[in-house]
């Protein structure tokens, strides 16, 4: 239902741009060759318009059409473009995946996340915390290699409201290593923005850009 419903709408969208852009070319070039007319009607007997000028003027109308067309044919291919990524995207539906965020998503009484490291670190310190930054458990998780770590949060005593955030501290040496920090969630659907990108709604947040995807699982 999903691939049907879409192709049908992409349908129907590429044979109204083309109906406009068809009105457009023809209205544009009726504009042109009345005032081109009335140009000749008016023009100084005396000192008429040359050929070279008129032909001049023809292939301005020439090329004006041409960049509209190319534009109407650019829109269109985007707007194809954008449903054939959604119904793509339809198979994303189900999978976990990870987004840059502090944030964690509890599903079944376990939050997982990951951290990205810029370096290697003795030392890994992970706080969880409530929405509103109070400390609910500090876990250290002792030395980590360089690259993207993964984590499991043991959630089942979290009686809070809203969802928990986590805090990373690395350090190598007592200097301080850099993180990112990323969460865990499940794709629930696929669809596009008012700006025809597309986007991916998340079982335990909001929406997120396509490209906000940081690893599918």
């Amino acid at each position: 239902m999903i691939t049907a419903t879409t192709s049908s709408t992409a349908s129907a969208a590429a044979t109204t741009a083309t109906t406009a852009t068809t009105a457009t070319d023809t209205a544009t070039q009726d504009r042109f060759m009345k005032l081109l007319v009335a140009q000749l009607k008016n023009q100084d007997p005396m000192n008429p318009m040359d050929n070279a000028q008129m032909t001049s003027q023809m292939a301005q109308i020439n090329t004006v059409t041409g960049i509209q067309q190319v534009n109407d044919t650019l829109k269109s291919m985007a707007t194809q473009f954008s449903s054939m990524q959604v119904m793509q995207g339809t198979s994303m539906v189900g999978h976990n995946v990870l987004v840059e965020s502090n944030s964690l998503s509890v599903n079944a009484g376990v939050a997982n996340g990951a951290i990205d490291l810029s370096g290697n670190a003795d030392a890994v310190k992970l706080d969880i915390l409530t929405p509103g930054g109070q400390l609910i458990e500090s876990v250290n998780l002792g030395p980590l290699t360089a690259g993207r770590q993964a984590f499991s949060w043991d959630a089942s005593s979290y009686k809070g409201t809203g969802s928990p955030t986590f805090k990373v501290t690395a350090t190598l040496a007592g200097q301080t290593v850099a993180t990112t920090s990323l969460a865990q969630d499940s794709v629930v659907s696929v669809g596009s923005n008012t700006s025809g990108a597309m986007s991916i709604q998340l079982q335990g947040r909001s929406a997120v850009a396509y490209d906000s995807i940081k690893a599918i699982l």
